[in-house]
Order: structure tokens, then C-alpha cells, then sequence
């Protein structure tokens, strides 16, 4: 088990999560779209680079209205508001890439998105707990060791 403080612990967490998420999808966009590496490759980079700026975006805003609503707690219904907003919005900005980059009607393109949504509940679930075994936080250690 690696003990990292919050900033570095999340940037390790980012890094290795975005590199797997480049590889794993393009792997996965190459046979939704019956297409190649080459092709797939920049599009499952330029959806990473835009989940990480949207997640930043999103969770700023996501964050300054829990503050004015005065959200004391993330329930279920507040977690399952802001994976909808975020996915949502998600989903805005890459239905026109897929569209444009594949040259697929709307329907392929969501069905491309779908696929990935699908994907990444599974990987994003997986990855963390995983990630959670392996990089502790320091005031995990002392409540591990009490």
C-alpha cells in the first residue's frame, strides 16, 4: 500500500486512469466503429482530454450549487443528479465528434456513446476500488491501524 497526500494522490489517479481510458477505449471504439487504431486512437484521446476539462467545469459548477442549495450531504439522489449532469453533458459534446469523425448518423454516434457509458461505469467502479487498495490517503492509515 503507497501513501500519497490528496494533491499528488489525485494526480496519480487521474494520470493512470486517463492513460488505461485512452488504451481501453480505443480498443473498444475500433470495434463499435469497425475501425482502426489510426482512427480510433485520436478520437479516444480528444474524449479524454474533454472528460478531464468537463470534469473540472462540471464539478466547479456541480459544487457552487450545493453551496447556494446549502447540500449538507451527497445522498444517492444528489450522486445520481450529478453522474446524469455529467454523463449528459458528456454525451452533448461528443455525439457531433463521433458524428463528424466516424462521418455515422446520430443514432451510430449514440450507440458509440452508449457503449462507452457502459464501459466506463464498469472501468470507473473497478478502477477506483482498485486504485483505493493500493494508494491510500494518510488518515486512512491511522484509522486502518486503529
Amino acid at each position: 500500500m503507497i501513501t500519497l497526500s490528496p494533491v499528488k494522490r489525485r494526480l496519480v489517479y487521474v494520470t493512470i486512469f486517463e492513460i488505461l481510458a485512452i488504451s481501453l477505449s480505443t480498443l473498444l471504439l475500433m470495434l463499435v466503429s469497425n475501425g482502426d487504431a489510426a482512427q480510433s486512437l485520436p478520437v479516444a484521446i480528444i474524449v479524454s482530454v474533454t472528460a478531464v476539462i468537463w470534469n473540472f467545469i462540471y464539478n466547479t459548477f456541480f459544487e457552487k450549487v450545493e453551496r447556494r442549495w446549502q447540500v449538507k450531504v451527497r445522498t444517492l439522489k444528489v450522486r445520481s443528479i450529478h453522474a446524469m449532469g455529467f454523463e449528459g453533458g458528456l454525451l452533448l459534446i461528443c455525439l457531433p465528434l463521433y458524428m463528424i469523425w466516424y462521418d455515422v448518423g446520430l443514432w451510430q454516434a449514440f450507440l458509440m456513446e452508449f457503449v462507452l457509458l457502459l464501459f466506463f461505469l464498469v472501468y470507473t467502479f473497478t478502477f477506483t476500488l482498485i486504485f483505493d487498495k493500493i494508494f491510500m490517503l494518510n488518515h486512512q492509515i491511522i484509522i486502518a491501524l486503529k
